[in-house]
């Protein structure tokens, strides 16, 4: 009987598991990088977007496709330097430890929380937008000290080339290393003992990512999505708010996991509504199936997946509008014209599942206690939208509903706000990050006491007798 021949791993697997030992061997010879050198890591990611800038755009508009260099100049770079450039402004205050207040009972001593580099960084990228939320967290992580290896999504295979070219130009690959490969090599890339492993994409995925890094006790943070509402008040103009609607929605052609994926109206404002929608649609997308400014759907599948949300719909009897005239999906182009679509069944998957495309579903509600109880009957969003002047029923909706962040009388907005955090709740992620919060999530945040020359803690050592009663009688009154 001859000899088993003992199983090897693939060079992407090999390449893998060699990067994140030469990660973890950097991180034990410098475990506490200075101001200095975490300052040099995001200069050098902030000029690798800045002379990048056409080439990355081309590379994401091989991988859909079509879109626009606007677009992304817009929703990727644009935020990506904004971010960049707001660490580098804080990353020093960010660094000093935080003085904490001492118990009187254990004074003159001194308390602090010190920021420490977790080590490994772990980030898995999406399609959608491959650049944003690659370099988002990216920031956080090297603000943080930390070493980072970024895995890019199979789905866009040009920019993830471009991208890994142009890290291991500025970066050595024991700083930061992009990973490109299959869904095997982006499972493996989820088992490995990463010191905080991020992960932006579905839902169902989010779940396979916390149990691969469940074996490691690695923490997680997901950024996962959902269905959030946009909410159009009672007596909110309707034309402002489809405006802004509409917007948030055919941005990257709905493909962005904070778009308002249905709107709740006034069911006396619906028709109002849709033809303010169609209007909208008119002026910033005259002719979508050609237009520079919009952007297709990323590849076949996700096509006949709204495709197939719309044939149920109205097989199930909706009413479905187009809200460009005469425009119909094309499979060819894989432009998919901004959908409006009513009277939608609420089992129907357009109505359950997160649509991730330029269809929006309206659903018409009687009063505002009927539109949050809409929403609460669902699993809670990643984002949520109201349009309202008045201030009592903005503070309703705010206390009364549970999402992953909030823009009033707009949409998308808040991601944009690096003093603010990003995240999910529930189903739609846990953890956050950007800016500030994105420091802390990829940092130990050790807490640290310092006991003063002179103290009185010996006066509770053993053995107990009279004193210690007597005191501890005090510290317990």
């Amino acid at each position: 009987m001859s000899a088993a021949v003992p199983h090897r791993a693939s060079p992407d697997l090999e390449h893998l598991r060699s990067v994140f030992a030469l990660q973890r061997d950097a991180f034990g010879r410098a475990q506490y990088p200075d101001a200095a050198a975490r300052d040099r890591w995001l200069a050098a990611l902030g000029r690798l977007l800045h002379e990048n800038i056409d080439a990355i755009a081309a590379a994401i508009a091989r991988d859909f496709g079509h879109r626009s260099h606007h677009e992304t100049e817009l929703l990727e770079i644009f935020p990506c330097l904004e971010a960049v450039a707001h660490a580098r402004h804080n990353l020093r205050s960010w660094m000093k430890p935080g003085r904490r207040r001492v118990s009187l009972w254990f004074q003159p001593g001194r308390a602090e929380v010190l920021a420490q580099p977790l080590g490994v960084v772990g980030i898995v990228v999406p399609w959608n937008y491959p650049i944003y939320l690659a370099v988002g967290p990216l920031v956080g992580a090297l603000a943080a000290g930390n070493r980072a290896m970024v895995k890019m999504s199979e789905l866009t295979p040009a920019t993830g080339a471009l991208f890994a070219a142009l890290v291991a130009k500025h970066f050595r690959a024991d700083e930061v290393c992009v990973i490109n490969g299959d869904v095997a090599l982006a499972r493996a890339f989820a088992e490995l003992p990463f010191d905080h492993l991020l992960f932006t994409g579905s839902t169902a995925v989010g779940r396979a990512v916390m149990r691969a890094a469940a074996d490691n006790l690695t923490p997680v943070t997901l950024e996962l999505g959902g269905k959030s509402p946009a909410i159009l008040g009672p007596d909110y103009p309707a034309a402002t708010a489809a405006e802004r609607i509409l917007v948030g929605k055919c941005l990257n052609a709905g493909q962005t996991c904070i778009a308002p994926d249905y709107a709740l109206v006034p069911e006396a404002r619906v028709r109002e509504f849709a033809d303010a929608a169609a209007r909208v649609v008119n002026e910033c997308y005259p002719d979508p199936m050609r237009s520079p400014d919009y952007t297709a759907i990323v590849n076949d599948r996700h096509f006949a997946r709204l495709a197939g949300y719309l044939d149920e719909a109205r097989a199930r009897g909706a009413q479905v509008r187009s809200l460009a005239p005469e425009a119909v999906p094309d499979p060819a182009t894989r432009r998919f014209p901004p959908t409006l679509v009513t009277y939608a069944p609420d089992d129907c998957r357009l109505m359950r599942e997160e649509i991730f495309g330029p269809i929006l579903p309206v659903v018409a509600y009687r009063d505002l206690e009927d539109a949050i109880a809409y929403v609460n009957a669902r699993p809670r969003p990643l984002a949520l939208y109201y349009f309202d002047r008045d201030e009592g029923r903005i503070a309703r909706v705010l206390a009364d509903t549970v999402a992953g962040g909030v823009t009033i009388n707009d949409t998308i907005l808040h991601i944009a706000q690096e003093r603010l955090p990003f995240g999910g709740v529930g189903p739609s992620g846990m953890g956050e990050y950007h800016g500030r919060d994105g420091f802390d999530a990829f940092s130990k945040r050790k807490a640290v006491f310092r006991q003063a020359r002179l103290n009185a803690i010996g006066l509770f050592n053993p053995p107990y007798g009279k004193r210690f009663e007597r005191l501890m009688r005090l510290l317990l009154r």
